[in-house]
């Protein structure tokens, strides 16, 4: 779920009963292979949340008030939660939020395989929205063992919420890029300032904090990147998994250059490789730019199924458009 912002006259016309402000895929589930489950030792479900990408998920992101999340004193950034939490039952695809339709299938899940016996682990990765559903998936799973990989992720709740999500045993690897702005966020300045100060101060639960154990990657140790300031490149997930985390051994070890992911990934959709390799930048697209070559031997956009459509028109408003038209 993730705002999708809209001209106010469509909201108030006939159209806006069927569009959803909120309709926006969000993320997968998945579930370890017999294979894979084996060599672990227990059934692994993965649940992969996807970061911040539309404009107005940024400025519903930047929203730094604290509201309530469960417990009494826990508290969570009211736009991560807004986002997990939003839903509208007149709409075709939000009548449940994200939390209830991931919540559901890991119900389902974590009891169709404990009914064959199995040992059940859940592993959540992303940016914000896998603590804040880590914190629910532990309530409802508590025997269940939940790990936390977020790339990337600012703070997203309190003291108390920290300390809850300790006292639940889950574990939290907060991996971040040095250079990186957003892990310094909410509370950029404020959180530094009280830091200084007694320890007291350190413990109000108006504080944001961050969940788990660090890892610091720091992108001018390897030999392939740009010495540049670019925001939006330094928060980059490809920058995080390729030339980064994935040639990060230790903070004493040199950079790994046999890394085995692929180093033009990086450039995908940024502008982060250095002028030497000659990969070009912001590279990757659609091919023909998402058209397709019809029967007529025209270049068209690609039809949609109706329920792969966000929005669709309907049949009541479908026949009407279809009667004025003919008119």
């Amino acid at each position: 779920m993730s705002h999708v912002d809209v001209p106010k006259w469509f909201e108030r016309s006939r159209l806006g009963c069927t569009w959803s402000k909120d309709s926006n895929w969000m993320g997968f589930v998945a579930v370890s292979n017999n294979k894979e489950s084996q060599r672990i030792g227990r059934r692994d479900i993965v649940v992969s949340w996807r970061g911040t990408v539309a404009p107005t998920e940024w400025l519903t992101d930047l929203k730094a008030k604290l509201e309530r999340f469960g417990s009494k004193n826990v508290k969570v950034q009211h736009g991560f939660l807004s986002i997990y939490k939003s839903k509208d039952k007149s709409t075709r695809y939000n009548k449940s939020c994200a939390s209830e339709q991931v919540m559901q299938e890991l119900d389902r899940l974590v009891n169709f395989f404990r009914g064959r016996g199995e040992m059940v682990s859940l592993t959540l990765t992303g940016h914000s929205l896998a603590l804040l559903n880590a914190y629910e998936a532990e309530i409802s799973f508590s025997d269940v063992f939940i790990n936390v990989i977020s790339f990337g992720a600012p703070r997203v709740g309190n003291l108390a919420f920290r300390e809850k999500l300790n006292e639940l045993g889950v574990k939290t690897l907060r991996v971040v890029n040095k250079q990186d702005i957003v892990p310094k966020l909410p509370g950029i300045l404020f959180n530094k300032i009280l830091h200084k100060f007694n320890p007291i101060m350190q413990r109000l639960n108006c504080v944001y904090r961050h969940v788990g154990t660090q890892l610091k990657l720091d992108k001018c140790r390897s030999p392939y990147l740009k010495d540049d300031t670019d925001f939006s490149g330094h928060h980059n997930l490809e920058l995080y998994l390729g030339k980064n985390c994935d040639g990060f051994l230790s903070r004493k070890a040199k950079f790994r250059r046999n890394a085995r992911r692929g180093l033009a990934l990086v450039n995908k959709s940024s502008d982060m490789l250095i002028e030497e390799l000659t990969i070009p930048e912001f590279w990757y697209q659609l091919p023909y730019k998402g058209l397709v070559l019809n029967k007529c031997c025209r270049w068209v956009k690609p039809g949609r199924e109706p329920e792969d459509i966000p929005s669709p028109f309907s049949s009541e408003l479908s026949s009407h458009f279809a009667t004025s038209m003919s008119t």
